[in-house]
C-alpha cells in the first residue's frame, strides 16, 4: 500500500488508450499525479535505463503493438539485450508499454491492470 508518497508520474502517451484507462482510474481513486507524454516530451536514455535497472527491457518493450509490428525483421532480430532496447525505445517511443508509473522514482506498475493498481496503490 502507497499511501503516503511524495511524487507520483504516470509516463505514456495522451492517445493511448489504455493510458487513459489509467489515469482515470487513478482519478477515480484521488491520486494526484504528474503526466509525462514522451510522444510529444521524449524519453532521456538515462530514465530509460534508471527503468530498466528496475524492471527488465524485455516488459518496458511492447512487442504486441502496431510500432513492433511493423518494424522490418532484421530491426527485431537485433533487439537482444538492454543496450539495443534502449536505443529502440528512444527511436521509437511509441515501442515502450504503457503506462509506466513511478512513485517516489520507482516503478510500481507497467501497463493496467486494475487488480495489480488496487494491491499496490489503493
Amino acid at each position: 500500500m502507497i499511501l503516503r508518497f511524495k511524487k507520483m508520474i504516470v509516463y505514456g502517451i495522451k492517445s493511448c488508450d489504455t493510458v487513459k484507462k489509467s489515469t482515470e482510474w487513478l482519478k477515480g481513486h484521488n491520486f494526484e499525479f504528474e503526466f509525462h507524454d514522451y510522444k510529444s516530451k521524449g524519453i532521456s536514455k538515462e530514465k530509460l535505463r534508471e527503468w530498466t535497472s528496475q524492471v527488465s527491457w524485455e516488459v518496458l518493450v511492447n512487442k504486441k503493438g502496431t510500432t513492433w509490428k511493423k518494424l522490418d525483421e532484421s530491426v527485431k532480430s537485433n533487439i537482444v539485450d538492454e543496450v539495443s532496447a534502449i536505443e529502440l525505445m528512444r527511436e521509437h517511443t511509441s515501442l515502450i508499454k504503457r503506462p509506466v508509473i513511478e512513485v517516489n522514482g520507482r516503478i510500481v506498475a507497467v501497463g493496467f491492470k486494475e487488480k495489480e493498481y488496487a494491491e499496490k496503490l489503493a
